[in-house]
């Protein structure tokens, strides 16, 4: 007890908790702390290329065959596809067995404008995406300058000026670290500070539905797959708890992610699966947006009364295995998203989805924390099946408290 104030975690949930309150009693300036949130992810996104790319490079020169890079990427892929289909059909599942929409009453619902969500889903296109993605970008440059470098002469030379620099970045990212409970802070504040608690009340039951489908989804499906690994999921959770609140409080999974790949190296995690697999998962594998965006398309049938077949279900999910893959790199990702599907389908108001824009900050966080556990759990899963993860590594980190989470 007397060390807890040297905690980072704890310092990260008293800022959570103190946003929340700021948010509801005074929501102005609630409001008026949302710089301190949007400087501490804008501040952590420096990192993440820089730490992408030395992580890539450093794990590729220090690989024997180079082939396992093709093949861990190939995998890695596969996962990601199989996973958030799994995520994509719970999703509609549980929204048919709950009926979120059912008893929503459109009339008291005030109207917002989505008319620039229906323009971003006419402008969107997969060149568009790649081109704006730099750390999709980043990522290839990646793979191709440790492939390059690892046929060089002077590799050994190159490979120890990369792992001093990789060091030290680390070191810095430390430092910055240190600034979370401020983030969280203000990103917490804003959100209860602009949105109110009052917005949730009428669509209660659908944000309740989509945080119980998430838990279930990360303590059942990712559960049994870390379970296959011989990986407690709840230990786990433990090991990233500062990471989980942090994204928590910001809304950001970004926020987090270099700070991920550290943990997942301490524990085990082979260098080159974890610079390959997270900032990958990044775009490609996200569960929690898959879960949401099905329940969502689900919700507003059920609102509208609108009798979906079969057929159209399948559509429905078929469509969204496609776009929801690059919801991480457009503004607005998840409308844009919705809208493209809504407009697909053809039988589903795209109007309705101005009854969601009040309560989708409040589900972002559900699912940036799902997505971001699911990216670690699905290193975790390709590190062991490539036997490449170090089991005595991962249990000194779970049992013994990370240097990351004191002061």
């Amino acid at each position: 007890m007397k060390h807890i104030y040297k905690n980072l975690t704890f310092w990260v949930l008293l800022a959570i908790a103190s946003g929340i309150l700021l948010g509801y009693l005074s929501p102005a300036s609630g409001v008026a702390m949302q710089p301190l949130g949007k400087y501490f992810i804008d501040l952590v996104k420096l990192f993440i290329n820089p730490i992408i790319l030395l992580t890539i490079i450093l794990g590729i020169c220090g690989m024997s065959d180079l082939k396992k890079v093709g093949k861990i990427g190939g995998k890695a892929l596969l996962y990601f596809e199989i996973v958030t289909t799994i995520a994509l059909i719970i999703g509609v599942v549980v929204a048919y067995t709950i009926q979120p929409g059912g008893s929503v009453d459109i009339s008291n619902i005030e109207k917002a404008d989505i008319t620039k969500y229906s323009k971003g889903a006419a402008d969107f296109s997969w060149i568009s995406f790649f081109k704006s993605n730099i750390t999709i970008q980043v990522l290839l440059l990646a793979v191709v300058s440790g492939i390059v470098i690892s046929k060089l002469k002077q590799r050994h030379w190159i490979v120890s000026k990369i792992t001093w620099l990789s060091k030290y970045v680390f070191k810095a990212l430390h430092f910055v670290m240190y600034l979370a409970p401020i983030g969280a802070f203000g990103g917490m504040a804003f959100t209860i500070g602009k949105y109110g608690v009052a917005t949730l009340l009428p669509l209660m039951k659908l944000m309740a539905s989509v945080y119980i489908t998430m838990f279930i989804f990360i303590v059942v499906v990712l559960g049994l797959i870390l379970k296959y690994c011989k990986v407690n999921i709840f230990s786990f959770l433990n090991y990233i708890k500062k990471e989980i609140l942090i994204v928590l409080g910001t809304s950001s999974s970004e926020a987090a992610l270099p700070s991920l790949i550290e943990k997942l190296e301490t524990m085990g995690c082979d260098k080159s699966v974890v610079g390959l697999v997270v900032p990958t998962g990044y775009s490609f594998n996200l569960d929690g947006t898959s879960i949401y965006l099905s329940m969502a398309v689900i919700f507003l049938a059920q609102v509208f009364n609108v009798h979906l077949t079969w057929e159209q279900i399948f559509s429905i999910i078929g469509i969204l295995m496609i776009t929801s893959k690059g919801a991480a790199g457009v503004t607005g990702s998840g409308f844009i998203v919705l809208t493209s599907t809504l407009t697909a389908i053809h039988v589903i108001p795209v109007e309705g989805l101005a009854l969601l824009l009040g309560v989708d900050r409040f589900m972002s966080e559900a699912r940036a924390i799902t997505n971001f556990i699911g990216n670690g759990v699905a290193t975790i899963f390709l590190s062991h099946t490539e036997k490449l993860l170090d089991s005595s590594k991962m249990h000194k980190a779970f049992t013994k408290d990370s240097k990351l989470d004191s002061f």
